[in-house]
């Protein structure tokens, strides 16, 4: 399954392990997807004599990670290629201290102060680029947490398991049988909705503000280059982010950066990163801004967790997130037909009716990637015109099941309470309502 150049490349990854990791399998005689798990995770022990798999029967497919034949609380009932490899390599290499993503000590202390036991459950499909950051995030939680764990399970693998969850989008985390999240989701986020539900042991060590002579807001290329050209200048510097890259780390191919033909979001992430530290300045990540207050000349940022940062300027450099319609009945219907990535809930829809609310370059995308797999797609556009580009909207143009409507109004996202119905959009010419039956809406 690996080919010899990435086991070449994986037994310099793990040359440093510490510790001794076992893949434990559990997996049915029969399952289809035996043979598959079988071979990658051997595949993969086979690059350091530190790894191990052991192989038990089961009734269905799952593995759990040991370390020093002790659980880590980190499991997996998936056969973890496609996105979700680097997960698994991840989990790995953090257990043993070493992975690129582990928290630092605050964060940490607040994850270690959660009250549990916490049960976690992260649905996931290979296919789906917001799934990994969510799985890794989590199984960090588990690794540092010991009552709490995580599993990440593969839908298509455990499809009645999903369709009994009525799932219409991933990833979809439940904390003990409850929805806690669904969609795209950063560590602070995450983090914050477990404190909020289970509470903490203690509250997170206060400490003196941290100072500096700027605090930058956002860790997107603004708050990057503000970041860079401040430290250039001598400036002590506080990048406050939920992570590096922000929504860039969304886009799967970059060609519209000067200089550089082509990249990708993740590429261009970990550059900003590596940037910024070549610099004096300090990165906090999974940080979540709560309020901002002056005193004196000086500007005192509040983060979740309790903790503080103080300097005479700051920058905020907060970039844009996905938008919401903020029409009735849209928050009850996300991940029940309401979803913002055709990448990763798309599937869901196959041979179905869904609607794409946006005629920018991102909406006009979306319809067209959805025409491959649902029945029909139907695009609202607000204003009179198609913003996207040119070469977009002839392409949507020329396929059979795209439809586009200008100058239409979403006011409703309608739900039989289980799932998206249909939608209540107006004619912004005419003043005209009427209702659209369908299965699904990407904002």
């Amino acid at each position: 399954m690996l080919d010899a150049a990435l086991k070449e490349q994986l037994q310099g990854i793990f040359a440093g392990l510490a510790h001794r990791y076992t893949f434990d399998v559990a997996v049915a005689e029969q399952h289809e997807s035996r043979n598959e798990l079988l071979e990658l995770l051997n595949d993969v022990s086979t690059t350091s004599d530190r790894l191990s798999t052991e192989v038990r029967s089961g009734n269905a497919l799952e593995f759990e990670l040991l370390k020093d034949g002790e659980k880590t609380g980190v499991k997996f009932r998936a056969v973890p290629n496609g996105h979700e490899f680097t997960s698994l390599l991840l989990a790995v290499l953090n257990a043993d201290g070493k992975g690129k993503n582990l928290p630092d000590d605050f964060i940490a202390h607040r994850v270690k102060s959660l009250k549990g036991p916490i049960r976690l459950t992260t649905y996931m499909s290979l296919t789906c680029t917001n799934c990994p950051d969510v799985v890794q995030a989590l199984n960090v939680m588990a690794l540092l947490n010991p009552s709490i764990t995580h599993e990440a399970v593969d839908g298509a693998i455990y499809q009645e398991e999903a369709d009994a969850l009525k799932l219409q989008g991933v990833p979809a985390v439940f904390a003990d049988g409850e929805l806690l999240h669904v969609g795209r989701g950063e560590f602070g986020e995450l983090l914050s909705k477990l404190e909020e539900r289970y509470g903490s042991e203690q509250s997170a060590v206060s400490s003196a503000p941290r100072e500096y002579d700027v605090i930058v807001v956002g860790g997107g290329p603004a708050g990057s280059a503000a970041a860079i050209y401040s430290a250039r200048k001598g400036l002590k510097v506080a990048v406050l982010a939920e992570r590096i890259g922000g929504q860039v780390k969304e886009t799967l191919g970059i060609e519209n950066l000067i200089s550089v033909p082509k990249t990708t979001g993740d590429e261009l992430a970990d550059n900003l990163k590596r940037h910024i530290q070549e610099y004096s300045a300090d990165i906090f990540e999974h940080r979540i801004v709560e309020k901002v207050e002056l005193e004196g000349k000086n500007k005192v940022v509040s983060v979740a967790g309790g903790e503080k940062f103080v300097a005479p300027a700051l920058i905020v450099a907060t970039g844009a997130s996905w938008r919401r319609l903020n029409v009735p009945g849209e928050k009850d219907s996300i991940g029940k037909g309401v979803a913002f990535c055709p990448h990763c809930d798309g599937p869901f829809y196959k041979g179905k009716h869904v609607a794409v609310v946006g005629g920018g370059n991102s909406g006009i995308e979306a319809a067209i990637d959805l025409a491959g797999i649902c029945s029909k797609v139907t695009v609202f556009e607000f204003l009179d015109e198609l913003k996207a580009d040119k070469v977009l909207q002839e392409k949507a143009a020329s396929l059979p099941n795209v439809e586009i409507f200008l100058h239409s109004q979403t006011t409703e996202v309608l739900s039989n309470g289980e799932k998206v119905v249909g939608l209540r959009v107006k004619d912004r010419k005419t003043g005209q309502e009427r209702v659209v039956d369908l299965d699904g809406v990407f904002v």
